[in-house]
């Protein structure tokens, strides 16, 4: 199996390594104290700041610019940036008859147009509504000849902080979009990199059902740090940032950060992890349930006998499905 997940993750040829930036000017000026001397405590500053106050972070704004038709919902960002293609959010919706419920779907770290369609289309069957979220950077919200996401997560720090928050702050004007257009029980299910935003938009929004992290684990930093799928991000890395400073400045996108915060408003949720895992490394996981017991929270697993890439194919990838799909019909019934 470990044989077949490296073969799968280093199938790729289009990775590339970027030069590393602290990217300041992507920073909320309204957490900023230019004050300080250097970058790093610029922003580790500023991330410290977000954490004592991440409602304001993540608190999205209206809807602006907003288009709903056949099927598709448009609208501009709230925090839009110097590449135009990534300031409006397309977002497909697939209606299931007679329902009130729908799931936000969040793909993976360079998910393609056609991913987590299948997933739509059986949770439509099942009588769920979904909208599928293209993140920042994906797909046509990409820079022109762009063939990867690599503005989304990168050796840019303040931009990967950007686009992050970015993503998680869509997810929940789109909750607020369902909530206008009168679904009463909402869930949500992110995949990778999708995962964590989702749990972001989850721990911030109580009024979220349900929810499934696919692939979830434990801190940001510590996944682009050790995973093989993002070894030639931690390559620009090396010798300008320490992994321990990196876990300080990326510490607002950190599912840990956020557990505790469950505990004043638990619902049910799934933790879906691969026991082969190369990329989001199974301690990481084993760390996140360790601080779900030590929270005295309770935690729904399911740990897939494959890895991160594997997952994509047969019989793993209708495992998970069948794990996904099932746990949101019944909570979301």
């Amino acid at each position: 199996m470990y044989d077949w997940e490296r073969r799968l993750t280093l199938a790729d040829t289009n990775r590339r390594s970027f030069p590393f930036e602290w990217g300041l000017e992507w920073l909320d000026p309204s957490w900023v104290n230019s004050s300080l001397d250097s970058p790093l405590d610029i922003i580790k500053n500023y991330s410290s700041l977000i954490m004592e106050d991440t409602e304001a972070w993540l608190s999205a704004p209206r809807m602006e610019e907003e288009n709903y038709q056949d099927h598709v919902l448009t609208f501009q960002t709230p925090t839009p940036g110097p590449v135009a293609e990534n300031n409006i959010v397309r977002c497909r919706f697939y209606p299931s008859r007679n329902s009130r419920t729908a799931v936000i779907v969040v793909p993976q770290w360079n998910a393609g147009s056609n991913s987590h369609t299948g997933l739509c289309q059986l949770l439509a069957k099942m009588g769920i509504n979904s909208i599928r979220m293209t993140q920042p950077y994906h797909e046509y919200r990409n820079l022109p000849g762009a063939e990867r996401a690599d503005y989304m997560l990168g050796p840019n720090i303040g931009r990967t902080l950007h686009a992050t928050r970015q993503s998680a702050l869509e997810v929940l004007q789109v909750y607020n979009w369902l909530k206008k257009q009168k679904y009463t029980d909402i869930g949500i299910v992110g995949t990778s990199l999708g995962s964590c935003v989702a749990f972001l938009a989850f721990v911030h929004e109580p009024g979220f059902k349900t929810g499934v992290f696919n692939h979830a684990s434990s801190f940001y930093s510590d996944v682009v740090w050790h995973g093989m799928a993002t070894r030639y991000v931690r390559a620009s890395l090396e010798g300008n940032i320490s992994s321990r400073d990196l876990r300080k400045c990326w510490a607002p996108l950190s599912p840990w950060n956020y557990v505790a915060r469950l505990k004043n408003h638990y619902r049910p949720h799934l933790l879906i992890t691969a026991a082969y895992d190369l990329t989001f490394l199974p301690k990481y996981y084993k760390a996140m349930l360790a601080k779900y017991r030590k929270q005295n929270l309770p935690s729904r697993t399911v740990t897939l006998p494959c890895g991160h890439y594997t997952l994509e194919k047969f019989p793993f990838m209708h495992l998970d499905g069948w794990h996904i799909s099932s746990f949101l019909k019944k909570q979301l019934n």
